[in-house]
């Protein structure tokens, strides 16, 4: 208690303690540190208010001073230790920075799965919350390091360069996925020019934390502080391998989706429908649509053997895998490398078919196909078209009249029976007139009006009289679109269709009796 000339009227036991030199009858100013003799005097300067607490530090210690003001004008200051609560309220809001920091790391790092964008994240979250720059170090590739470099409120850079990083203290160590060295260890003096760009300045600390991947280490973060600024303490370089810890696993992540990504895209180039194109005056066209939005390849398909030269058929298979999807698309696959062995036998279509179901039989498949293959040459005007069915819809065939007629053959399945049957009628193509061979996937697509009601082969004959004079492309592109807007919204199945026509024009020599001459519309 100090009265209000700033004199001590009373002292208790610990105020004793925590005040040594307090002694009543002695000034305050004598016995208490500044701040509380400045609240003092603020305090008995005035004669009402509320009485707010203050606060500052003795020997150390943190201290919050309460007063309670006498009616005699004496200020009673009731002292409470706040030290620990402060310090375990920094460290909660530390902590709370922490994980909030981390939380949203893991976010932005995991919201892509791709490598460069990953590394050039990680390399910007380091300098905005533990450095003023930051270097992403990948394994080497061809004897050289990849390196993302970033300064505090700068876009990171990327580069390759010559380098050995064992020059760098723990770095060779990190990128073999060893822990990392303490910080203390590394001198920053001694860090080569491809660490420190010169444009950064001098530098005053440095750690180097691994980034651990799965299986495999995903590479390396340096950090890197100013000259004059703060070491990195303890619990920064723990914070810098928790995050050093998502980075890496992300990192790793988006290596592995590129990795798997550029395997399929090789596998699926493989698997997907080729481009069909006119072949020795024998038009082509085709259209596929997979069941899935997001699917490119399903268990329709369609293939093109063209002929070596004019005098031979040109061999179009057109077929129906039981399923779809990816599964599906693996037998297509198969289905297609036979048949593509098979081309030396194409001029006798039973026993292509024969020799497929055999090996159809003899795989560990349970699932079965439709084809219908189709050789087509030209003939003069025309355009002659053998046909046979395996268990596959009819082609239909349009007259340059408007008048569609189906081709007169059928056939068992492949992959079920081990003695299947096969019938193959010949079909000739006036100019203009064309074969459309298509998969069920059109005629059972389901819509109009309820969205129950299956397209149906009477509309698919109507469409294509609606086509008579069309050129292959356009027939093929009207019956997509018209199936497509049959199912609207609703769901299908795979969806395939194959146009096989003879020119519209007349034939031209070629001039000076080279090369096989063109068509004229």
């Amino acid at each position: 208690m100090a009265d209000s000339s700033a004199a001590v009227r009373e002292v208790n036991g610990p105020a004793s303690l925590l005040l040594p030199r307090a002694r009543v009858g002695a000034p305050l100013s004598q016995t208490a540190p500044t701040w509380l003799t400045a609240a003092h005097r603020r305090m008995t300067a005035r004669t009402a208010g509320p009485s707010e607490p203050v606060c500052g530090t003795i020997e150390g210690r943190t201290v919050e001073a309460h007063p309670v003001r006498e009616s005699d004008g004496s200020v009673v200051w009731w002292l409470v230790d706040d030290t620990d609560r402060r310090l375990a309220r920094a460290a909660l809001e530390s902590e709370r920075e922490r994980t909030a920091f981390l939380t949203r790391a893991s976010t932005l790092l995991l919201s892509s799965l791709n490598a460069d964008r990953c590394t050039e994240t990680t390399a910007r979250l380091a300098t905005e919350h533990l450095a003023d720059a930051a270097l992403v170090v990948t394994p080497m590739t061809a004897r050289r390091l990849p390196l993302t470099f970033c300064r505090h409120g700068e876009p990171p850079t990327r580069s390759l360069v010559r380098a050995d990083p064992s020059t760098v203290p723990g770095l060779a160590e990190a990128l073999q996925g060893f822990p990392p060295v303490p910080s203390r260890w590394i001198d920053p003096q001694a860090l080569p020019d491809w660490v420190v760009p010169a444009e950064l300045g001098p530098v005053g600390s440095v750690a180097v934390v691994p980034l651990p991947g799965h299986g495999v280490p995903a590479g390396a973060l340096v950090l890197l502080r100013h000259r004059g600024g703060s070491a990195f303490d303890d619990g920064e370089e723990v914070l810098a391998r928790l995050f050093a810890a998502r980075a890496g696993a992300a990192l790793s992540a988006a290596r592995l989706y590129a990795q798997q990504s550029g395997i399929t895209e090789t596998l699926m180039r493989e698997l997907l429908p080729p481009p069909l194109h006119h072949v020795h005056g024998v038009e082509l066209a085709a259209a596929y649509t997979p069941a899935g939005a997001g699917e490119r390849v399903g268990g329709d398909f369609y293939d093109l053997h063209p002929a070596p030269d004019d005098s031979r058929e040109s061999l179009v298979v057109l077929g129906d895998v039981c399923g779809k999807g990816l599964e599906a698309a693996v037998l297509t696959g198969k289905i297609r490398s036979t048949l593509h062995a098979l081309l030396p036998l194409a001029d006798d279509h039973g026993r292509v078919l024969h020799l497929l179901n055999s090996a159809l039989l003899t795989s560990h498949h349970t699932r079965f196909a439709t084809l219908v293959l189709a050789s087509a040459r030209r003939h003069g005007h025309d355009v002659r078209v053998r046909l046979t069915s395996a268990g596959h819809l009819a082609p239909l065939v349009l007259r340059a009249d408007g008048t569609v007629r189906a081709a007169d053959t059928r056939g068992t399945l492949v992959g079920v029976l081990p003695d299947p049957v096969f019938g193959t009628t010949e079909v000739t193509l006036g100019p203009g007139e064309i074969c459309l061979l298509f998969t069920d996937g059109i005629t059972e697509a389901r819509g109009g009006p309820l969205g129950d009601e299956m397209f149906g082969e009477h509309r698919l004959r109507r469409t294509m009289t609606a086509c008579a004079g069309m050129p292959v492309e356009a027939v093929v592109e009207h019956v997509r679109m018209r199936t497509a807007d049959w199912v609207g919204a609703g769901r299908h199945d795979d969806m395939a269709v194959v146009a096989v026509g003879a020119p519209r024009g007349t034939h031209l020599s070629a001039v000076d009796g080279h090369g096989r001459g063109r068509y004229t519309g």
